[in-house]
């Protein structure tokens, strides 16, 4: 039976626990690093915001360039290489930087972990059976919702009860122990000069145009649709706390990205498995109308219980969507290309959380939050359209032919 495959192997343990230690550091310092350049550096606003965003751009540029880190140097190299730097690049948060070099020392961290979590998603998308690579990489997404849950609870308290410097401690061990389990991975590195056909794959893809030498063209439709989606949510991520003291809902908002992640623990081991039967359409329609109608409860909430159902909602809604979409694009292409699929995936994702604020924002100008969030959730109604287009309705020939 193909479903015996194994699935929770030493590998995909270790290279999950790697994941949630890198998104947990990434969460622990954003939530605290605009407060750290204001009080401690004298960074104004605008700085501090920049100080900010430059991790996310610096993370984009990592997964941009980590398929040609991966054909030349491998999976294993590569990781190391990505994970000595990040562990390196946290521990300089220790010196009293001025503003000029706080930036470059945020860009160059998130250029590391951009291509660190590009590799062990890679990792994760080849050892996985390919009966089961949906549900496997639901449960290692789940290994992000933990640090996104996790993260900030732990860098307010932090900041409140310690300070600043105990939360880059905490940080730089978190670096270290990231490296010392990737040494631990038992993986091949597939590496171009190995094997013939992925000589002639070579051969070909440098007579392709500019953008494949960066990205896995056919990983773009269904990125395109995790960037419409993850610029819905990114106002949720950014603008849930002011939206909360607007309503009078701080206590509960507190809570919020809990929910969500309890929501997405619990639907995970469903959604995975059913993608793998049934494809990803019998997800990703449902997922898509759960995501627009939290985004409208969550524009007319008034009471605690409507925040907390709103967060359970995105987490059924958008967390699934993510884990079905990172599936759809690392099952689109062949395996040497795999590190270009993965790295387009975030690539993308990352674009819509880290650029989407700002637009937003910008919205904001002109409309209340209330406002903003009715308009995220026709956009989030408008994705089915979208995705219809560019993948459900091949769905049919695609799973045949994977």
């Amino acid at each position: 039976m193909p479903n015996s495959a194994p699935l929770w192997t030493k590998n995909f343990i270790l290279v999950s626990a790697i994941n949630f230690q890198l998104v947990l550091t990434f969460y622990l310092l954003v939530v605290v690093i605009v407060g750290y350049a204001v009080t401690e550096l004298g960074a104004s606003t605008a700085q501090a915001g920049l100080v900010s965003g430059l991790f996310i751009v610096g993370t984009l540029v990592g997964r941009l360039l980590v398929g040609q880190f991966l054909e030349r140097f491998g999976r294993k190299i590569t990781l190391l290489v990505g994970l000595l730097g990040f562990l390196l690049f946290s521990c300089l948060y220790f010196i009293r930087f001025d503003i000029g070099m706080l930036l470059f020392v945020r860009f160059m961290h998130g250029f590391m972990m951009g291509i660190a979590s590009s590799v062990l998603g890679t990792i994760i998308a080849q050892i996985l059976p390919a009966s089961r690579r949906g549900e496997g990489i639901g449960y290692y997404s789940m290994s992000s919702t933990l640090g996104t849950a996790i993260g900030p609870f732990l860098a307010i308290w932090m900041m409140l009860n310690i300070g600043y410097h105990a939360i880059f401690v905490v940080s730089s061990v978190i670096a270290l122990s990231c490296l010392v389990v990737a040494l631990f991975i038992q993986v091949a590195n597939i590496m171009p000069a190995k094997v013939s056909k992925l000589n002639e794959a070579q051969a070909i893809d440098k007579q392709q145009n500019f953008i494949s030498r960066f990205i896995e063209p056919k990983a773009l439709p269904i990125s395109m649709i995790m960037l419409l989606a993850s610029i819905c949510y990114s106002g949720v991520l950014s603008f849930i706390n002011f939206y909360a003291k607007e309503i009078n809902l701080v206590e509960a908002a507190s809570f919020f990205f809990l929910m969500y992640a309890i929501a997405i623990l619990i639907s995970r081991p469903i959604t995975g498995p059913l993608m793998d039967r049934k494809g990803a359409n019998v997800i990703m329609y449902p997922a898509f109308m759960i995501m627009g109608g939290a985004l409208f409860i969550l524009s007319i909430a008034h009471s605690a219980w409507m925040l907390l159902l709103c967060a359970a909602l995105l987490g059924f809604g958008y967390g699934n969507i993510q884990s079905i979409c990172q599936t759809i694009a690392v099952k689109s292409c062949s395996i040497e290309r795999m590190g270009f699929a993965t790295s387009t995936f975030f690539i993308f994702l990352d674009a819509g959380l880290g650029f989407g604020p700002y637009f937003l924002g910008k919205l904001l100008d002109h409309l209340g939050y209330s406002q903003l969030y009715l308009y995220s959730a026709y956009a989030a109604f408008a994705c089915i359209v979208a995705y219809y287009f560019v993948y459900g309705r091949h769905q049919r020939t695609q799973v045949i032919s994977a």
